[in-house]
Formats: C-alpha cells, sequence, structure tokens
C-alpha cells in the first residue's frame, strides 16, 4: 500500500464533500443551511471550493493511492476558525439559510482537527492513524504546542484510539447541544 498525503484541490470535491458528510453528519445540514441529502452535498461542493471556511480545499488533506482519495483531514487553526465561521454566517445569510450560531470548536493557540474520515472501503488499513500523525508533523512545522479535536462523549471506541495517540480529555465541550470531549496533545 503507497498511501500519500497531499493538500486537497477543488477537483476533489466530488471525493471528499461524502466523506466530510459521513464524518459530521447532520451537522452539515446546519452548516449548509439545505435539508435534503443532494442539496447538503451541492452546498458543501460550493463550500470547498471556496477559500474562506473551514471546510475549504485549503483546510483539506487527502490521503491518496494511485489517485484515488481514501481519507480526508479537514484541519486548521483555532485562531483562524472564527474569521472563517465569520464568513460562513455571512454566506448562510445570504442564501436566505436559518439564523445559525457556529459553535467555537478549538482555542486559539491549538491547531484543530476538525473532521478526520477513511473511505468505507479502506477502512481498518491505517489510514486514519497515518492522517492523525500528518496533522501532528504539520502542527510542528507550524510551531504550534497544541493538536486538538473534539469526540462524542459516546464514542468510546475513538477516544480509547485518540489517547492512544496521545491526546489527553482537557475539557468538556458543547457543539450544537451535543456533549463532547475536548481533547488535547501536546506536540
Amino acid at each position: 500500500m503507497s498511501i500519500s498525503i497531499r493538500q486537497a484541490q477543488p477537483q476533489d470535491a466530488h471525493a471528499v464533500v461524502p466523506l466530510i458528510i459521513d464524518a459530521i453528519g447532520d451537522i452539515a445540514n446546519r452548516l449548509t443551511g439545505e435539508q435534503t441529502p443532494e442539496a447538503v452535498e451541492q452546498a458543501l461542493i460550493v463550500l470547498f471550493k471556496r477559500e474562506d471556511n473551514r471546510h475549504s480545499y485549503l483546510n483539506t488533506f487527502v490521503a491518496v493511492e494511485h489517485e484515488q482519495v481514501l481519507g480526508i483531514l479537514v484541519y486548521y487553526n483555532g485562531e483562524q476558525a472564527i474569521d472563517m465561521d465569520v464568513n460562513l454566517v455571512k454566506w448562510l445569510e445570504a442564501k436566505n439559510a436559518p439564523s445559525i450560531v457556529i459553535d467555537k470548536e478549538a482555542h486559539e493557540d491549538e491547531y484543530y482537527i476538525d473532521t478526520v474520515c477513511v473511505a468505507p472501503e479502506a477502512r481498518g488499513k491505517g489510514i486514519g492513524t497515518l492522517l492523525l500523525q500528518f496533522a501532528e508533523e504539520q502542527t510542528k512545522k507550524y510551531n504550534f504546542k497544541k493538536l486538538s479535536l473534539n469526540v462524542e462523549t459516546q464514542k468510546e471506541d475513538a477516544r480509547r484510539l485518540y489517547e492512544r495517540m496521545g491526546f489527553v480529555i482537557t475539557e468538556p465541550w458543547s457543539i450544537i447541544d451535543e456533549p463532547f470531549h475536548h481533547m488535547v496533545k501536546q506536540i
């Protein structure tokens, strides 16, 4: 298996967006202001191709083998998230979407793993671990000392995986009124 990780490109949208939806579920409806699966996917494709929001290709890395996208990492720093979320709210308002408040997901001094997802046919091959290790390496390059993520409190298997990789629960967190553990790895 020869997996490489590269910066996503706008033309990766049709491979990346279904993985984002798989990872974030109903949150995608809120972030796009859409309700039908087709409309959610189309709106996320628009956001992915833009450069000013969380789910932009600029914040996305893809694990590929033979040019096939097998996994994704959406990753950015907590300080950037503030402006990106303002841009998202403006975009939603411009399309007359329901009023939305974007929950803060990271502290400003952290690099944040927003989304990690591996294609169903590629799961169990270590691609998720490779993407997490890549995020750690990038965080070092950017001279940040903290790498964070949020995991739903009921996802105990995921929490244990993150703990094995050196993440520790630092505080409770709430995203769209759902309970999460905020986990941080010191770099």
